[in-house]
């Protein structure tokens, strides 16, 4: 991976200018009433802006004296500050707004179906297939090589790990949970160390075990590299640490910052544990976990619903270069703010997409079922179950496996599984030791339509 060009000091462009008393050519470039983005759109780092043609007769460093110009007069500090005591700073724009805007009328609301006895009903099943989703992908960010059907199925299961990938997977799901139970308290050092422990418990190499819950030492020499080894970070000192994970903390737990929407504030924290790299591994697992623990606190409670890394995973050049852009550019976190605010986006959009799909598939199967004597014998969680059997012939399911997705006790999960397997004959059922197993026959469609009116 190529590291970004650090940019050219915009200030020393301007006195470049002045020095050479060229102050016309300064206000000439100043009344261009250019603003903070290329083009209205995009906040456009100098490693691509000097590919570009720049606007009018402006050359590619006056361009940049513009926008950083504009950029200057918009920046809101914060009191978090990169390893060479810079201040981190960034921009609000007026795209920026709008994403906000957007992101808050669509992540604190409801989840809303065309039926809506279906929504907290199926919302139940969705938060439990995305905390599932999302341990697999944060896990597989860094390394984890698990299939996704076998991951899921060892957490449906709850089955005990194999290996060192499937623990990443399994721990990353029962710190996702952990959030939840602490969504309501401040974030101290201590909490991060326990997130990072559960997160990491079972997965280190042999010469890292023990490290888990604890701050890298300076012995551990620790830096970021690209898939393909370009060196891209140093992080800050392990002797600053302990000082820099309370300022993390501290800003968090701050209601002063009446300026920073909590969206950002969550992002921000997000970064500041990758760069700041804290321990000697599972950073990126403990950052993305903060993130959303931040916006549960903040009763963004649709937020638990997605998955960024499922996003992040897709396009991992883009959020490396994120960070990159960052840290060349002055400490600005508008280049991470902005990759996080399309990523967070795309999630919440996919959300809805799969909400809809799964209101149509839902309608579907009671059309089936409709057609049937069935319908009015089965329950939401028996619909939803038949729906997604006919797309999994052969899939099993436990009793112990319908509990936890749907939240309801022991006794009516086992009454909704033998009722489809011992009454209905829709699943089959077997002994697997003393536990009940049900799969899905190959001739499901038969079966059900065998029920006649």
């Amino acid at each position: 991976m190529k590291i970004p060009l650090t940019p050219p000091d915009h200030m020393e462009i301007m006195l470049k200018l002045i020095e050479g008393k060229n102050h016309q050519r300064y206000i000439y470039i100043l009344q261009k009433n250019i603003g903070p983005l290329h083009k209205d759109d995009e906040y456009i780092h100098w490693d691509k802006l000097r590919h570009i043609t720049p606007p009018s007769d402006l050359s590619h460093e006056e361009y940049w004296l513009a926008l950083k110009s504009a950029r200057s007069s918009q920046y809101r500090h914060t009191h978090l500050k990169d390893k060479h005591d810079q201040p981190f700073k960034y921009i609000i724009t007026d795209k920026l707004l709008k994403e906000l805007l957007w992101i808050e009328k669509n992540s604190s609301g409801s989840i809303l179906m065309e039926n809506e006895d279906a929504n907290s009903r199926i919302g139940k099943s969705y938060i439990y297939n995305s905390l599932i989703e999302e341990a697999i992908s944060s896990s597989q960010l860094e390394g984890a090589s698990t299939t996704r059907r076998v991951a899921k199925e060892m957490i449906q299961k709850n089955r005990k790990p194999k290996d060192k990938h499937e623990k990443m997977i399994f721990n990353n799901y029962y710190a996702m949970n952990f959030i939840k139970e602490i969504e309501n308290e401040d974030l101290t050092p201590p909490i991060i160390f326990e997130l990072h422990r559960m997160l990491t418990d079972g997965t280190f190499d042999p010469q890292d075990e023990g490290n888990e819950g604890k701050l890298r030492k300076a012995s551990d020499d620790i830096c970021v590299f690209a898939p393909d080894d370009t060196l891209l970070h140093i992080p800050p000192s392990a002797k600053t640490l302990e000082n820099r994970l309370q300022e993390i903390c501290n800003f968090a737990n701050s209601e002063n910052d009446s300026n920073c929407p909590p969206v950002i504030k969550a992002i921000i924290l997000h970064f500041m544990i990758g760069y700041d790299h804290p321990f000697v591994d599972g950073n990126g697992r403990t950052a993305r976990a903060l993130f959303y623990w931040y916006l549960a606190k903040n009763k963004y409670w649709l937020i638990e619903y997605i998955s960024i890394s499922r996003i992040l995973k897709r396009s991992l050049a883009r959020y490396i270069k994120s960070y990159l852009y960052t840290e060349t550019d002055d400490a600005d976190l508008t280049y991470f703010i902005d990759h996080q605010m399309k990523v967070i986006q795309m999630s919440i959009q996919e959300l809805h997409d799969y909400l809809r799909e799964k209101n149509k598939q839902i309608q579907d199967t009671k059309e089936l079922l409709r057609s049937t004597n069935l319908v009015d014998k089965l329950n939401y969680r028996q619909i939803q179950l038949i729906e997604r059997a006919l797309k999994n012939p052969g899939e099993e399911y436990t009793i112990n496996q319908h509990k936890k997705e749907y939240e309801i006790s022991y006794q009516t999960a086992r009454t909704d599984l033998l009722k489809l397997s011992d009454k209905l004959e829709l699943l089959r059922k077997r002994k697997d030791r003393k536990k009940d197993v049900f799969s899905v026959p190959n001739d499901l469609a038969f079966r059900i339509q065998s029920h006649g009116k």
